[in-house]
């Protein structure tokens, strides 16, 4: 069953440099990612409009196979010493959710 990272801006970026440094780290293992953990990018911070309450500041969507390997990707090494750059970034809500 597929699985999807959905991860939400909440709000502007406030450190441009974090920001950039975690966006050089992801395109660093970006194959990697995808051979490693069949992620597929759906969504990357594309145009938003809101239909039903305030709209994000930017969102990302992931494909994955499984569960099991957007848990793994996300736990992985290389993403783990990208995450601290975000964090320190911007401010975002991060979710995985089972598809259909």
């Amino acid at each position: 069953m597929p699985a999807y990272m959905i991860a939400t801006r909440m709000g502007p970026v406030r450190d441009t440099a974090a920001m950039a440094e975690y966006s050089r780290l992801n395109r660093e293992h970006a194959g990697e990612f995808r051979s490693r953990y069949n992620l597929t990018p759906l969504v990357v911070y594309g145009a938003l409009e809101a239909a039903e309450g305030p709209a994000p500041d930017g969102m990302i969507i992931l494909q994955f196979p499984t569960m099991a390997d957007a848990k793994a990707w996300y736990d992985s090494p290389a993403y783990q010493a990208a995450l601290p750059h975000r964090l320190k970034g911007a401010d975002y809500t991060v979710v995985f959710v089972e598809g259909l």
